[in-house]
């Protein structure tokens, strides 16, 4: 099959997976991957997007985020249908890293869509860093890593089948959200102690720490059908 990635939208903030497409990186897919967020947001833009320095991103953020208006024509100027409109408050910026033997020795950063000051503005609302990153998925990506046997690197515990990698993955990038506690997300009570809570709990999804019983047993919905 070749190489499978694991298209996963990121919420920093609340440490939340929103969505994951798998298969071969192409716009295609981060177009799925995108609009899955966009049906969830509600329609509602995120504040800000930040990616690796991958080149399909902004033509897709601007299909899926973008509206089309008819434009009105008069006698004897060329016709055109239809404009894109790219919402202002779109924000893009990406992050370059260049590797020598192993380690970053320099980390680019580029605002590709938007204005300087949505991108500060978006910073600034940010509760948790105030530059451009991508740290906080390749943090997760870790995590996955470590819970996921499939993913582990140089071993023969990678996938052997598609299907069976989809339905894997997408166990434990979901099962994360709701059952595992994360140390960054822990919150102070009055007595001093500290309660302990999940991606969920942070967005307001869930008010307690699921078991993975409880997840099993919770009905499941195919939306590819």
């Amino acid at each position: 099959m070749g190489d499978c990635w694991d298209h996963i939208a990121f919420d920093p903030e609340h440490r939340l997976v929103l969505e994951v497409v798998f298969g071969r990186r192409s716009q295609g897919n981060i177009q799925k991957l995108a609009e899955a967020v966009k049906l969830q947001m509600e329609g509602r833009l995120p504040r800000l997007i930040t990616t690796d320095a991958y080149t399909g991103y902004a033509e897709v953020f601007q299909r899926v985020f973008g509206t089309v208006i008819k434009l009105r024509h008069k006698r004897g100027e060329p016709k055109l249908e239809s404009k894109r409109k790219i919402p202002k408050e779109l924000t893009f910026a990406t992050v370059t890293k260049v590797m020598e033997k192993g380690r970053v020795v320099k980390v680019g950063r580029e605002l590709v869509l938007g204005s300087e000051r949505n991108l500060d503005a978006a910073l600034r609302a940010s509760s948790v860093s105030s530059t451009i990153n991508t740290s906080f998925i390749e943090r997760h990506n870790a995590t996955d890593r470590h819970q996921n046997a499939r993913k582990h690197r140089k071993t023969y515990c990678f996938s052997k089948d598609l299907e069976v990698h989809k339905a894997a993955g997408g166990f434990v990038l979901y099962s994360y959200n709701f059952c595992w506690c994360v140390s960054t997300l822990r919150k102070k009570r009055q007595d001093g102690t500290y309660q302990k809570r999940t991606p969920a709990m942070a967005a307001g999804l869930s008010d307690h720490v699921w078991s993975i019983a409880e997840w099993l047993r919770y009905p499941a919905v195919d939306r590819s059908r």
